[in-house]
């Protein structure tokens, strides 16, 4: 094959031939500067460490630790000049170290690897979007906890099937989603507890000679304790899949309320009023007001369910220890949390800001028939009729309301005779749609009263 030949192959952008094409698939400068100050939190304890183990003088521990606060001035000001050459933010901060303190940056990587400190950098940074997950996860429940407050008596559907079922109100059906997101900030509280552990001075794989005290790093970054076998602690990518996992299952629920807020907010609906700030116009339609953030965020779900696929697929292969493939660990995480952060703060500004349209709500609630059930437990209660029978008689009932056109309310008490002789004047008394809501007193029911304990309840463990 002739050089012109393998220059054809490799394309225009890998001229240079093997050498351009390894340096681009092995380097990972960028994205992994995203952990720069992560990286470089977790050289300034271990440079701390090695001083107060006699490894290195406290001289040159000063001069690295002041050497690195320089460095991430640089990065965060914009100003520091990253190199594809060097690989990853390690080398790009070590080589750096040495322009600015010489010789004593030789001694940084001391008792340590690569292996350990991205493995030590990568948890930090997951550690932290967990702590951001959390923060915005109780931003959005204060912002449902105040609708449902507000509207803990206004009377909606409660939808099975997206077919009418029974009469809920607005508080009872905006604390369901309450209910989610606790399930998601609990998730990502019990990942949080399980990957605050140290990977740092576990070396290549091995440990080391060195006599690090892997305590005192650990402590030093806000971790509980070291990690226990040093194998593990290079392997493991445990912690990014449960952050993943968490995600997806967030990003599942956000999706879902995404959806019914697309629904609520069209003219078929009007439950909602979406602010103009969550909306959009139409390039040709002057009448449309179209839901984008909730239709974007009901898109986000695919990234972070895919990042958590394609991180599970790099890992499930892999032998102990650690293996190159690992680099790939971190774009799928990045994107993952970029898009859960901004599709949590997109949902807490549409809670926060949308109108439930309270006339349109209870207009709805009486629709479909929602009260029949009602109906067939006031036949159970007042007339001590077998359920099943019960639910006869209230189907023939609504058939004969359907026929008509009306609504059970609406029926004589003639009508309702001819159905069952037994029936009284007190029946109408359960059939409206507050009465409805109000009567669901059981613990997790509808009624305000239930609606508004549980409000109190929650901003009690928020708060």
């Amino acid at each position: 094959m002739t050089d012109k030949t393998s220059n054809q192959m490799w394309g225009g952008r890998f001229a240079a031939g093997p050498d351009a094409i390894m340096e681009a698939i092995n380097a990972s400068i960028g994205f992994d500067q995203r952990m720069a100050a992560q990286d470089i939190a977790g050289s300034r304890a271990h440079a701390a460490m090695l001083a107060a183990t006699g490894i290195v003088s406290d001289k040159d521990a000063e001069a690295m630790r002041e050497g690195l606060l320089t460095i991430l001035s640089e990065i965060e000001e914009g100003k520091f000049a990253f190199s594809t050459a060097l690989e990853d933010i390690h080398m790009n901060v070590e080589a750096r170290l040495k322009e600015v303190i010489g010789e004593p940056a030789g001694r940084l990587h001391t008792g340590r690897s690569r292996n350990d400190q991205v493995a030590t950098d990568f948890r930090l940074w997951v550690r932290d979007q967990v702590d951001a997950a959390i923060d915005g996860l109780q931003a959005l429940m204060a912002a449902l906890l105040d609708q449902a407050e507000a509207g803990a008596d206004w009377v909606m559907p409660g939808f099975t099937h997206l077919q009418t079922a029974q009469p809920v109100t607005w508080g009872h059906h905006m604390m369901a989603y309450v209910e989610m997101f606790a399930r998601d900030l609990s998730r990502f509280r019990d990942a949080r507890v399980r990957m605050n552990e140290s990977p740092l001075g576990a070396a290549a794989l091995a440990g080391t000679s060195f006599p690090i005290d892997r305590q005192m790093t650990a402590e030093a970054l806000g971790f509980d304790r070291p990690m226990a076998n040093s194998l593990d602690a290079v392997s493991d990518r445990d912690f990014a899949l449960e952050f993943l996992g968490a995600s997806t299952i967030c990003a599942m629920h956000l999706s879902r309320m995404a959806e019914e807020l697309v629904i609520w907010s069209s003219a078929q609906f009007r439950f909602v009023t979406l602010s103009d700030r969550f909306s959009t116009g139409s390039s040709i339609m002057p009448q449309k007001k179209n839901p984008d953030a909730a239709e974007l965020i009901r898109a986000k779900i695919g990234r972070i369910f895919g990042a958590n696929v394609a991180l599970t697929m790099v890992m499930k292969g892999l032998p102990l220890a650690y293996s190159k493939d690992m680099q790939e660990d971190k774009e799928q995480v990045f994107d993952a949390a970029d898009n859960l952060m901004l599709a949590l703060a997109a949902m807490t500004g549409m809670v926060s800001d949308m109108t439930a349209n309270r006339a349109s709500l209870e207009a709805a609630a009486g629709s479909g028939f929602s009260t029949a059930t009602d109906l067939a437990d006031w036949l159970v209660r007042a007339l001590n009729m077998p359920f099943r029978d019960a639910h006869h008689v209230t189907g023939s009932l609504v058939a004969m309301a359907e026929k008509r056109g009306c609504d059970l309310p609406d029926l004589t008490l003639a009508d309702m005779q001819s159905v069952h002789d037994k029936i009284t004047d007190e029946v109408f008394g359960v059939l409206g749609v507050h009465n409805s809501v109000a009567s669901r007193m059981s613990y997790g029911g509808t009624a305000p009263t239930r609606v508004r304990e549980q409000v109190a309840r929650w901003r009690e463990v928020l708060a």
